[in-house]
């Protein structure tokens, strides 16, 4: 599917979950090429920030609420004229055993992950549908592929970012506006504090997912697994028999989030976010 081009050093680009870990690298990543970017985030002090430090615009957005999204999105429509890029990268991740979290903070982890993308889709896609030109970047995850345990409503979230992509794609086919899926594996930002990584799991710095997410302006792929070798593993989900997927994955020690994690190392990350669920 051939898209119009969009160049970046004259694309006004909107990222939410801009203050902080992917989102300020991928406003970095914009900005750095010429883009003109605008950040959102619910602590108003890291989009901020985020935006003394690039030279770009920082506003407060709950990705939560419908009428924060749409009045975020109109701000930057006025002020820019338009935005052709969205990146919807905000996103929580809460750890532990699914039978013991709250139901508070699911709910909290489904508003963000996913309303939270279909709230951004619905502000900004009909300007673009109009115009005949954009992009859309959910940042979903591999945990949209790979069920972890730990992760369960996390890994639902996901699981449902990657199929909303997915379908939405479909439904703007024909209308100039590409929806692409980046899913990163394991990435050093604060969503992981606490958890172990390397030893056989996947493990990038929230630069190559920015680098990843630019790239999308230019490729519109639909799925973009980082790292790339990860796009097998619907093949190798699908070939490998349950007995060696299990081998494997204790072998990895795959339930690390319930079996190896820092507590104390995670507190300052866990209380952010039981704070937006109201916990």
């Amino acid at each position: 599917m051939s898209y119009p081009g969009i160049e970046i050093r004259d694309a006004v680009v909107a990222v939410t979950g801009g203050g902080r870990g992917i989102g300020r690298a991928t406003a970095a990543a914009f900005s750095a090429l010429g883009a003109k970017v605008v950040v959102g985030d619910l602590d108003a002090d890291t989009a901020a920030d985020t935006a003394k430090t690039l030279g770009i615009t920082g506003k407060k957005l709950d990705v939560t609420s419908k009428g924060s999204f749409t009045a975020f999105a109109g701000e930057v429509a006025e002020e820019h004229g338009r935005i052709d890029v969205l990146v919807n990268n905000a996103g929580v991740m809460p750890l532990g055993r699914f039978l013991d979290e709250p139901d508070s903070l699911s709910k909290t982890t489904l508003d963000v992950n996913v309303w939270g993308l279909i709230h951004g889709m619905r502000a900004v896609a009909p300007g673009m549908v109009s115009r005949r030109r954009g992009h859309i970047v959910n940042i979903a995850s591999m945990a949209g592929k790979i069920p972890i345990p730990g992760m369960a409503v996390y890994n639902a979230s996901k699981f449902a970012a990657v199929g909303l992509t997915a379908a939405v794609r479909r439904e703007l086919d024909g209308t100039g506006v590409s929806v692409s899926a980046v899913l990163p594996s394991a990435v050093r930002t604060e969503l992981s504090s606490g958890v172990p990584l390397g030893k056989g799991m996947a493990t990038v710095d929230p630069e190559v997912i920015a680098a990843a997410v630019v790239r999308s302006v230019r490729t519109r792929k639909g799925e973009i697994p980082v790292p790339g070798y990860l796009g097998a593993w619907d093949l190798l989900a699908a070939v490998v028999p349950e007995p060696v997927m299990r081998l494997g994955r204790r072998l990895i020690r795959d339930d690390r989030a319930l079996t190896q994690m820092d507590h104390e190392v995670r507190a300052a990350y866990e209380r952010r976010v039981a704070g937006q669920s109201g916990d």
